[in-house]
């Protein structure tokens, strides 16, 4: 976990916050499943939301859904199901706004308040049957306890093999407020916002506006810093709501108190951004890259992502092979200025740093010495391009090494 100022990390996930409560059950969405497979979150208030949405022109039914849902900035619960995302059927929209009314009948709130999430196979009906019958019942059944939001989490889960889950506790004005976040997100990770689900749950008092304007700027921190395959889903979204049940003094301009609670949001999402790369299909190795002294913020950005998303870099990680040629390349085709001839680069773990390239030319260093370092489970990527007086040009970037598992999961992912 990656620790910010002034955030303590505590538990409870999407409970830690006041009001909130959870729940999943097993609605057998998916036939061959035995696992929990629809989760429902839920507020005792009505709460300001925003949420973040695929850049895929192909959408999910439920993206469509929710961007009508919460124009006015305001929901009161979520309603998620796995196994099956709901996108390219004729009757997707439909079936969407079913799981939304049958979620508002069930808390007695208006249908316009729920937020409602897919993720799964696509192109495949989305039967009716498994959540009139199962929505109503888990709806029933939702706590406030520590288990509840992982067992939310579980839920929404498909190939992932980790849980990512987060809850910080930090103050504005006085008063202690809690922010927490589950997601989902393990294959088809290639994101311009954000390629996972996710759902933050915070009990800080913040108007829709600046709520949407954190969430906006934190994405840019995190989900959209994380690459696992190159593809970008249809059903992806992160969205956040706030209670205000804290007590604090409502955030309604970017002042001192919107700066404390931009540094928790990211606290949560930069947390879950890390783990779901981490979490990569077959994935061994959590790999991060830096970029250090670019001459632009973009420039750093756009080698940080390219570095992370390269194939090669990523089979070479996997392979212990510390090709820092692959490196270099992907640097030079990911559209950023830079001067090659001042490039260094290093790469460190765990087991020690080694110094593989500097001033744009091989280093002499020990192929023994950066095998055992790039033999670590997680392993960054230092790139240095030394341009004077830009320190406050850098970025990081999260993926993951590819591995012979992932064609296998892949390969078999529908049977």
């Amino acid at each position: 976990m990656i620790s910010f100022d002034n955030c303590k990390p505590v538990n409870g996930g999407v409970c830690a916050a006041k009001g909130f409560t959870a729940g999943s059950t097993r609605a057998g969405i998916k036939a061959s499943s035995q696992k929990d497979d629809l989760a429902i979150i839920y507020c005792e208030k009505n709460c300001a939301a925003a949420a973040v949405y695929t850049t895929n022109v192909v959408k999910g039914a439920p993206i469509t859904v929710t961007q009508n849902h919460l124009k006015n900035g305001i929901a009161q619960a979520v309603v998620v199901n796995s196994g099956n995302a709901n996108t390219c059927n004729s009757n997707g929209v439909e079936i969407a706004e079913l799981m939304c009314e049958l979620t508002a009948q069930s808390l007695k709130i208006n249908r316009e308040d729920v937020i409602v999430a897919s993720t799964g196979v696509i192109g495949q009906k989305l039967s009716p049957a498994p959540l009139e019958k199962h929505i109503p019942l888990l709806a029933g059944n939702l706590s406030n306890s520590e288990t509840a939001s992982t067992a939310a989490c579980k839920a929404i889960m498909t190939t992932d093999t980790r849980l990512k889950e987060f809850a910080f506790e930090f103050e504005l004005g006085g008063k202690t407020c809690h922010i927490g976040g589950i997601s989902k997100g393990s294959g088809m990770i290639n994101p311009n916002m954000a390629t996972m689900l996710g759902f933050i749950t915070t009990d800080a008092n913040i108007s829709p506006l600046m709520l949407k304007k954190a969430l906006s700027d934190a994405n840019l921190d995190s989900y959209s810093r994380v690459n696992v395959d190159g593809d970008t889903s249809t059903n992806d979204m992160v969205c956040v709501m706030a209670s205000g049940l804290a007590g604090n003094t409502e955030i309604t301009a970017e002042n001192a108190d919107f700066e404390v609670f931009f540094n928790a949001l990211c606290a949560v999402m930069v947390n879950l951004a890390r783990e779901t790369a981490r979490d990569g299909e077959g994935a061994t190795k959590l790999l991060e890259c830096v970029v250090l002294n670019a001459p632009s913020v973009d420039d750093a950005s756009l080698i940080s992502k390219s570095v992370i998303s390269s194939s090669l870099v990523k089979t070479a990680v996997f392979a212990a092979d510390a090709n820092w040629g692959r490196i270099l390349c992907a640097a030079g085709y990911s559209g950023a200025a830079f001067e090659p001839q001042k490039i260094s680069v290093s790469i460190m773990s765990a087991n020690g740093k080694v110094l593989v390239c500097e001033n744009g030319a091989g280093a002499d260093y020990s192929e023994e010495l950066a095998h055992k370092v790039l033999s670590a489970d997680e392993v960054t990527i230092m790139i240095d391009l030394q341009e004077k007086n830009a320190e406050l040009n850098r970025s990081v970037a999260w993926g993951c090494d590819l591995t012979y598992d992932y064609v296998k999961i892949n390969a078999e992912y529908r049977t």
